[in-house]
């Protein structure tokens, strides 16, 4: 793409950034920065109180994930990193857009639906979440959002209710976002291999312990193959993750599997030094932002205060159309 977007994401506190996030999510947002396109990143703590009903998880969480972001070299004067609750005017807007949202649209949403399916209790907060998500989306204008296949669903809830809004009140006030899809995107593996997830219990942490990161790499699953057997890196959970992280010295050790005189402990080892190539300024970087913490308000501070600026116009708009000023 060669016109500059307005890319926008949100990542819900949940728990720690793990692998997945990193290759799957974190280092396109990197890839899109460099490009020159705006990128707005924003930490969802609204979102995460569906889940999270304690505040100092809630603060710690979202601490994390600011030092994560900057860690792994998310640039604070090129893109804008903010706190969703930083930013009122998003749950203002998300008022609005409720006021001409069909019910049957929230009734089909994939979260509602399975948490019905599985008998979990149901929160105004999970029933509404599609709406507040969708005031997140086109609040600051977004044309992109990067989002996997399953969440596609989001992004065209922004897209019904921001049609539904400018022709309510005959208007352009919200700008239509478009998914941003990316099929050769690599699944990551998990220690299982299973697609690596929180939900699964088989995430390696991209800031995991130096001790805790080796332990979970010498126990992922392979097969049963001895040393001197040939074996195919191609169904290989260890080969996976390893050409992630060194591209360009997987065939090399494609070639070792294949050969045979290696066992997956060395494999393993391989993978583990790898990782450390990448992983270990990523540490370092994100040790010093963490000695700093006045450094990081700072961040957020100027995340926020453009991440308003950029809501307001867009509210300007929409509280003219619709009367309320």
């Amino acid at each position: 793409m060669s016109t500059r977007r307005t890319v926008l994401s949100g990542i819900k506190p949940t728990g720690k950034l793990h692998l997945g996030n990193y290759f799957g999510a974190m280092r396109q947002f990197l890839d899109l920065q460099e490009a020159g396109h705006e990128l707005f990143i924003f930490v969802a703590d609204y979102h995460a109180l569906t889940t999270i009903s304690d505040a100092d998880t809630l603060r710690g969480l979202t601490a994390d994930i600011v030092l994560d972001y900057l860690a792994v070299g998310l640039d604070p004067e090129r893109s804008t990193l903010f706190r969703q609750s930083d930013v009122p005017e998003v749950t203002e807007l998300a008022w609005i857009l409720d006021c001409v949202c069909p019910k049957g649209l929230l009734d089909r949403a994939h979260a509602y639906k399975d948490a019905m399916a599985r008998e979990q209790p149901v929160s105004m907060g999970l029933y509404n979440y599609p709406v507040l998500m969708a005031a997140d989306i086109l609040i600051y204008g977004s044309h992109l959002v990067p989002v996997g296949k399953d969440q596609k669903q989001h992004v065209e809830y922004a897209q019904d209710l921001q049609e539904k809004l400018n022709n309510t009140f005959g208007a352009e006030l919200l700008t239509r976002p478009e998914p941003m899809i990316q099929e050769s995107t690599a699944t990551v593996i998990g220690m299982d291999g299973q697609k690596m997830s929180k939900s699964y219990g088989n995430t390696i942490e991209i800031f995991e312990p130096g001790r805790s990161f080796e332990k979970k790499i010498k126990s992922m699953v392979t097969d049963s193959k001895g040393v001197e057997e040939a074996k195919d890196p191609e169904t290989c959970n260890v080969f996976a993750l390893y050409r992630l992280f060194d591209p360009e010295g997987a065939p090399a050790l494609a070639d070792r599997y294949r050969a045979g005189g290696m066992g997956y402990g060395h494999a393993k080892q391989e993978l583990i030094a790898a990782a450390s190539r990448v992983l270990d300024p990523l540490r370092d970087r994100r040790a010093e932002l963490a000695a700093n913490p006045e450094q990081v308000d700072a961040v957020l501070q100027r995340g926020a205060g453009r991440a308003r600026a950029r809501a307001g116009e867009t509210m300007d708009r929409v509280r003219k159309a619709t009367g309320l000023r």
